[in-house]
């Protein structure tokens, strides 16, 4: 993984002094637009192959990319089923660097996340476990509504529950985030400096420690390479 990846630049310095306005607006709003059919469809997919495994507790990688996270993810939470989205044809298509047998407990369908987490919602099935990992930013101050916490479809992601995860590189997006989700849930949310789980897959040196490192996404190893900080906020959500 090359270490090329520059930091997020952007004239905003500090959480968007409207995001609270813009939350509290989608709170109170219903979200009307109509469900694309091919949505449906890797819905509908996505399901009946968690239903094929038992309905075992759900693992939802939101934006799943290449979906290197989703094995992982499906990997680590063996008793667990996995399913990652992207909307990306191109990413989901793409050769994963893997070593031994994949695991069995999981799928990877493309759709829009946000017709799928409202499908989701309407059909009453909640994931145990949320991941939304390395979102695109949007770092550009006035499009702070195309950041999924200022987006109109953040309470329906709130309202699934279960255990939710945010991860970035951009230390404004998990502020913005942890605060959405705090206004929404009144549970105190901060933001945290992340490491991933240490192995030997991976090195990194911290100060004169040298430490290995797995990370789980290709932008998480392409942060790291880069020598970024990685943050995060996590909580439990009520359903």
């Amino acid at each position: 993984m090359h270490a090329n990846s520059r930091p997020i630049s952007s004239t905003q310095t500090d959480i968007h002094e409207n995001l609270e306005k813009l939350v509290a607006k989608h709170a109170t709003s219903e979200f009307l637009k109509p469900v694309a059919a091919c949505n449906a469809a890797a819905f509908d997919v996505s399901i009946a192959a968690w239903r094929r495994m038992g309905e075992s507790p759900m693992i939802l990688d939101a934006g799943c990319g290449t979906g290197l996270s989703t094995l992982h993810l499906a990997t680590q939470f063996p008793d667990h089923f996995v399913i990652g989205v992207d909307q990306s044809a191109d990413r989901l298509d793409r050769n994963v660097a893997w070593s031994g047998a994949w695991p069995v407990n999981f799928i990877k369908v493309r759709a829009d996340l946000v017709d799928f987490w409202r499908l989701m919602h309407q059909a009453r099935i909640c994931p145990d476990r949320h991941y939304l990992l390395y979102p695109n930013p949007w770092p550009k101050k006035h499009h702070v509504a195309r950041r999924w916490h200022g987006h109109a479809v953040f309470p329906t992601i709130v309202a699934l529950g279960g255990h939710f995860e945010c991860r970035s590189n951009w230390r404004i997006y998990i502020d913005e985030c942890a605060a959405a989700l705090s206004q929404l849930t009144a549970i105190e949310i901060e933001s945290e400096q992340y490491l991933p789980n240490i192995t030997n897959e991976h090195q990194s040196h911290v100060g004169e420690t040298t430490v290995h490192l797995i990370p789980i996404t290709p932008f998480e190893s392409k942060y790291l390479a880069s020598g970024h900080t990685l943050w995060r906020c996590r909580t439990n959500l009520m359903r």
